[in-house]
């Protein structure tokens, strides 16, 4: 039996009911979950199970295999059990708004000046991003920053889609976030596209709108090697 992912097809969803479906020492795996388990740089989630007057908090979420494993405090529900799980929605968001922050910035650095992402990791408001750019000034560092920005303004819609393997190897939009380095086990692709702007194989979560996303500070740029720079970018606690 596999976990069933939630957060795959409605990134909004607060709440949801599961039945546990194994326990190993303090972890549970439920049979769906909304928690995600992070990968791809984003974060795991943060929340709560319950059942009744019983919470257990959820400190860590990881995948192993098919199954989605949840690390609880306390003594952890029995197998069977059906438990509510509660995402932490402040943490969760914020990811949400970082995450889309960072494929805004990935799609205008490819779409303007055609620099491939070579890796990056999030936090909540805050992350960083590399690129294989030769040489980075503070002006087109800049100028990259009014770019994004109006990418925020312009409330362009995402979309979550799925792709046959087979489509999906095919896709030029896709041959620059290296989808032959996903397992080959993998035959259905899920991406994400920022309307107009990007389109990658990405299994996070993501807002709607871009519009949600907020300002986007460039805070920091770094050269990480002749030809790999760094960008660090904050987020208002609030979009503005």
């Amino acid at each position: 039996m596999e976990t069933k992912q939630l957060y795959h097809n409605d990134a909004y969803l607060k709440t949801f009911e599961a039945q546990v479906i194994a326990v190993e020492g303090d972890t549970v795996a439920l049979s769906a979950t909304a928690f995600y388990p992070g990968g791809g740089g984003q974060p795991h989630d943060l929340g709560t199970l319950t059942n009744g007057t019983q919470i257990w908090p959820v400190t860590k979420v990881n995948r192993q295999g098919g199954l989605i494993w949840h690390t609880v405090t306390g003594t952890p529900p029995e197998e069977g059990t059906t438990v509510t799980g509660n995402i932490d929605w402040e943490h969760r968001y914020a990811l949400m708004r970082t995450h889309t922050a960072m494929h805004i910035l990935c799609g205008v650095v490819w779409r303007d000046y055609g620099a491939k992402v070579t890796g990056g990791n999030m936090q909540p408001l805050y992350g960083r991003m590399d690129f294989e750019f030769e040489n980075l000034s503070r002006d087109l560092v800049n100028e990259i920053e009014l770019k994004i920005n109006v990418e925020v303004d312009a409330a362009r819609p995402t979309h979550v889609n799925f792709l046959p393997r087979e489509e999906a190897d095919q896709h030029p939009d896709l041959i620059r976030t290296k989808i032959n380095l996903l397992p080959s086990q993998i035959k259905v692709i899920r991406t994400i596209e920022i309307e107009g702007l990007d389109l990658q194989a990405d299994g996070g979560t993501h807002v709607n709108n871009t519009q949600e996303v907020g300002r986007i500070r460039i805070a920091n740029y770094k050269s990480k090697g002749r030809i790999n720079k760094r960008l660090e970018v904050a987020l208002e606690a609030t979009p503005s």
